[in-house]
Parts: C-alpha cells; structure tokens; sequence
C-alpha cells in the first residue's frame, strides 16, 4: 500500500464507482472521517462493522484487499493510524485558531478603546519634552525596551528601565521638561506607579498604559491609556501579554511619524545607514592581517 501505509481516502472515492454495490456500502463507512473520528478498535472490529453495515466479514476481507493490503485486520491497523493522525491535526488547527482568535479580539477591543485625541496628545507631549522616559517591569518592560529602540531610531531623546532601583533613583532628577510613559496592564505594578507619582509631583507630564483603569491613577497621571484585558492576558500562557502593549506602541509610533514623514523617515534611514556602517566596519577590524 503507497502513501506511508495510510487509508488513501481520495484513492477510495476515485474507485468509487468500480465497487461493488456492498463495497460502495464499506467504502461509505470509512469514509466518513467525521463519524469515525469517535470510534475504537472494537467499534471497528469486523463482526461489529459487519452487523453495523449488515454484510459479511468475507466482504469486508475482500475490500481490504481491493484497496491494497493484505486482509481487513492490517486495514482496520491503518486506519486507526490515520484516524489519529487526523485527530492530531484537528487538535492542532483547534489550538491555532484558539490563538488567532485571541489576536482578533485583542486587535478589536483595541480598535474600540483607542481614542485619537489622547494619543495625538501624547505624541505633542513627545515633541515637548526634553526627554522621554519609558517604563515597565516583566513583559512590560520588555515592551518598554522595543518602543525606546522605535523612537531613538527617529530621533526621540528616549531611556527605557526595566529596573526597579532605577525607577526610584529617576524620581529625584525629573522636572517639567520630562515625560514619563509608565506600562503596566494590571495598572498594579509599585514600582511603575510610584515613578509615575513622584514625576508628576515635580509637574513632569505622566501617561500610564494599563488595561486596569482606576480613578485614582487619574491624580497623578496624565493620561492614562486603555489596553484591552482578558483572563488569559496577564500570565501570558496562551499568547504574549505584551501584544496590547505592542500594538498601541505601533499607533502611537505611526502618529509620530506622520507629523513629519519626510524628516522622520530621513531620520530612520540615517540610524539604518549607520548601524550598517557600524556592522562593516566591525567585520573588517575582526579580519585577520
């Protein structure tokens, strides 16, 4: 038998029409992935598929033999295989579209919470400030690292810190001139809240990205900015809980740039020219005289 002793269902169909009519009767059975998929060895033993089908287990032996094997014993032991391997696959198509899913719905609640004047202002609190601070710890200071990476590139005086000390030593130097971006999805993280709060005491500009939006974030922050928020987000153990974060970077990125898409798309070509340079030039030095 070809096809990696596998039952080749589209061989049946295509033989469909030269079975007898008890074949085309079997054939019907086990082609019927669907209704089978439930089955075990003994619902496909031959007395039970012969009672089930009201044939004889002469023909079933006889239709395995049309098919290619050797009796209905080996062709039930394929089939079985096969079945398998079809659950498997449905298993993991079920899993994949379980997380397409999950991407569908953060991108819509995401479309649904945005609000373009909070983030146009955002993005005049960027051109405004003298320096830009991005916080976050875990995946949202990860989060924090990629949007200090997207923004030096065009020309942003951007930090990022992941680091807990460093948010508290950071208090002390902040004034009107900085900006402060704190992530945080659970809207809970002290050390993210607590730069937050000294900055604003010394009148920096403060926004929070949260998916926890309380009231008393609003005293202190000046904007706080709506992520959407679902039970399997926070531990990240189905898909990465810094999606939300990312994509909201990604608005917040292309209003920046379209400000001015000539000066900021220079900007991003010289940074790619230099890191280029620098790749080169590193090359050549590690070459050997």
């Amino acid at each position: 038998m070809k096809e990696d002793g596998k039952i080749p269902i589209p061989f049946i169909r295509t033989k469909y029409e030269s079975f007898t009519q008890i074949e085309k009767c079997i054939a019907d059975f086990f082609t019927d992935e669907e209704r089978l998929s439930g089955y075990g060895t003994e619902e496909l033993a031959a007395k039970n598929v012969a009672e089930r089908l009201f044939v004889s287990e002469a023909s079933l032996s006889r239709f395995a033999k049309k098919c290619g094997f050797r009796g209905y014993r080996e062709m039930i032991y394929q089939y079985e295989k096969s079945l398998r391997d079809v659950r498997r696959k449905k298993h993991a198509d079920n899993n994949i579209q379980m997380v397409l899913d999950l991407y569908q719905e953060v991108l819509n609640k995401t479309y649904n919470l945005v609000d373009e004047t909070q983030i146009l202002h955002i993005v005049r609190c960027m051109n405004t400030a003298n320096r830009v601070y991005v916080c976050g710890m875990g995946s949202s200071g990860q989060a924090a690292c990629e949007m200090e990476s997207r923004f030096a590139r065009i020309g942003v005086d951007i930090d990022s810190i992941q680091d807990a000390d460093r948010m508290r030593m950071q208090t002390v130097f902040m004034n009107p001139g900085k900006l402060v971006i704190g992530l945080s999805l659970s809207g809970e993280t002290e050390e993210v809240l607590y730069l937050l709060r000294e900055s604003g005491k010394r009148k920096a500009q403060t926004v929070l990205f949260t998916a926890n939006e309380r009231e008393q974030l609003r005293q202190y922050c000046t904007e706080v900015v709506r992520l959407p928020s679902f039970r399997y987000m926070n531990f990240g153990n189905v898909i990465s809980p810094q999606l939300p974060l990312l994509i909201l970077i990604d608005i917040l990125y292309h209003y920046y740039v379209n400000q001015d898409r000539y000066l900021k798309k220079s900007l991003h070509g010289d940074t790619l020219t230099a890191l280029n340079e620098g790749r080169r030039l590193y090359r050549t030095e590690r070459l050997p005289v």
